[in-house]
């Protein structure tokens, strides 16, 4: 919907934003399963807060989503040869917002903590 543009000034690396811009799939289709996983964290978080009903499993799903974004926040340095279209500022930007995501998730889990061992919460 948006081209090659986006994808390269979100950071995807110039051959997704080419295979954008030449129509082909594969750039959505990425793109939609990561927002998809993004959405269901989201819920999550929303659930671990009370805003929403309990979903299952939450206490585990919260602690391993906050391992998942710290774990990208701390290690771009070694992701960073496996992607070298990318730029450091691209690393530096994306790994101190997942770094900050992470450690408000493992804040919020921690509040919460007591709460989300309760059946019905």
């Amino acid at each position: 919907m948006f081209g090659g543009d986006w994808y390269r000034f979100f950071g995807a690396g110039e051959q997704m934003a080419r295979m954008a811009e030449q129509g082909l799939w594969y750039p959505t289709i990425v793109t939609s399963v990561i927002v998809i996983i993004l959405l269901i964290w989201a819920f999550y978080a929303l659930s671990g807060a009370g805003a929403i009903k309990r979903l299952p499993l939450t206490r585990l799903a919260l602690v391993g989503i906050t391992c998942i974004f710290l774990l990208r926040g701390v290690s771009f340095v070694g992701l960073m040869p496996m992607f070298p279209e990318n730029s450091l500022t691209f690393w530096l930007v994306s790994s101190g917002i997942c770094l900050l995501i992470g450690a408000l998730f493992a804040v919020g889990t921690f509040q919460q903590w007591p709460k989300l061992g309760r059946k019905n919460a």
